[in-house]
């Protein structure tokens, strides 16, 4: 079916544009409908990350639910995994996340996790926008059955606890400067908390929210304020989380950013050094840089692509047996602990690697010199670009020079009207001359 509010990753849009008290307020209750089986009281756990308008995103969503007779439990700001965890561990029916991850605080989301803590299935989230287009006036709980609310405390506490255990319990990183980012995002006040009590000496941006700055000039999609700071406190490591914390940027000690693969690569060889490694190797995107694949075939493991986004990585895992994924945007998912990306616990993970050897971030992160990699984005008015004759050719001839050398990836956004091409080899003038000879046909077919 063709769906008008699911997207790649939940509901995104304008808040009070797309994303009103009154779409919040029907989500409430067609989701609350759709996981309503069996006679029990149902609950929904419901956090959010800082922007201004989750106050009546949330309030709406409450309504909602307890209108067709979910008790609801609120956490406050907290990431987007917290509350995956938060769905199983208490035993909840549904958990909602209200952010727009990585966007401007204009924007704002809906994003759904079932009570397994692993985001909706497609039919499941038609399920939903069938519901979205009917009168749900006549399914509404009677009044002994109405919902209630109620605020609930030590959710980042639990979720504190739940990541501090992904580590050994002998790990102390005592003695690391490290730099925190949270984006002015859900991350502010847990990451600084775990990483406290662990012992590293805190250096702290972005974590002082007021609900339109989330992801302003700070966080994992803009690295400039944290490589500043790891260079002025000669910071051992820096740490970008997004605005719902579910992706992580690293930072060297001389302030280079360390993206996803790099982190996937790390992960992956010290879990097959551990003998923790399933699969036999990892999954990633079609995004993942080509250098990754061949570090990882270096030392025995495969890389398994998908399309682009997390969820397309968490479910192949689960259909193949892995527990190491992600993208390259910082999204990991590390299946023995998390149903969906989380930046702290992936972050905690080469932290423990770094520690334990003893060696700098910039000698244990920098496991293969990424092959060139070009992406550009066309955006576009109506159409479909892609199926014009100049597009076809242009990809076509851009497929034949790169050969086996090299990959080409064109697709449209999940999220925006936009087209984007990447284009990756060994040649760099070769992928810059095909990504703007497509962008060029896709620019005019536009």
């Amino acid at each position: 079916m063709k769906r008008k509010y699911f997207g790649t990753d939940g509901i995104r849009g304008k808040a009070n544009a797309l994303i009103t008290p009154d779409l919040a307020l029907r989500v409430g209750m067609a989701a609350g409908l759709v996981f309503h089986n069996g006679r029990h009281r149902h609950r929904v756990i419901i956090g959010k990350d800082t922007r201004l308008s989750n106050y009546m995103i949330e309030n709406a969503l409450v309504a909602g639910f307890t209108s067709v007779g979910m008790d609801v439990l609120l956490t406050g700001p907290i990431p987007t995994p917290a509350i995956a965890m938060l769905t199983r561990s208490m035993r909840c029916d549904l958990g909602v996340m209200i952010s727009a991850s990585h966007n401007p605080y204009e924007d704002n989301g809906i994003k759904l996790f079932g009570p397994d803590g692993y985001k909706l299935a497609d039919e499941t989230e038609n399920e939903i926008e069938t519901l979205l287009a009917q009168d749900l006036a006549s399914r509404l709980a009677g009044p002994a059955e109405i919902g209630s609310a109620e605020r609930i405390d030590g959710a980042r506490e639990r979720y504190v606890e739940f990541a501090k255990r992904t580590l050994p319990h002998n790990l102390d990183l005592s003695g690391m400067r490290v730099v925190v980012d949270a984006a002015n995002g859900a991350g502010y006040k847990v990451a600084p908390l775990a990483l406290r009590e662990l012992g590293a000496e805190l250096f702290l941006i972005g974590v002082a929210p007021n609900g339109v700055n989330i992801n302003k000039e700070v966080g994992s999609t803009d690295l400039a304020a944290i490589r500043a700071k790891v260079r002025e406190y000669r910071a051992d490591i820096g740490i970008a989380l997004d605005g719902d914390a579910d992706r992580v940027i690293l930072i060297d000690e001389h302030g280079e950013p360390v993206d996803g693969d790099q982190l996937l690569a790390v992960i992956a060889a010290s879990w097959k050094e551990d003998g923790r490694l399933a699969g036999g190797g990892v999954v990633a995107t079609v995004m993942s840089n080509l250098g990754l694949e061949r570090y990882l075939a270096s030392i025995g493991l495969k890389l398994e692509r998908t399309a682009v986004g997390d969820r397309h990585v968490v479910e192949y895992m689960r259909s193949h047996g892995f527990n190491v994924g992600g993208e390259q945007s910082g999204h990991i998912i590390l299946s023995d602990y998390t149903t969906t990306g989380d930046g702290l616990v992936a972050a905690l993970q080469v932290l423990d690697v770094v520690k334990r050897s003893g060696r700098p971030v910039s000698e244990i992160c920098r496991r293969f010199e990424p092959v060139p990699q070009v992406l550009k984005n066309v955006r576009y008015n109506g159409g479909v670009p892609l199926e014009d004759a100049r597009v076809k050719k242009a990809i076509a001839a851009g497929e034949s020079r790169l050969g086996a050398a090299g990959r080409l990836v064109i697709r449209p956004s999940g999220t925006e009207p936009v087209i984007r091409v990447m284009a990756e080899g060994d040649d760099r003038q070769a992928v810059e001359a095909v990504v703007n000879e497509i962008v060029g046909a896709v620019t005019a077919a536009a």
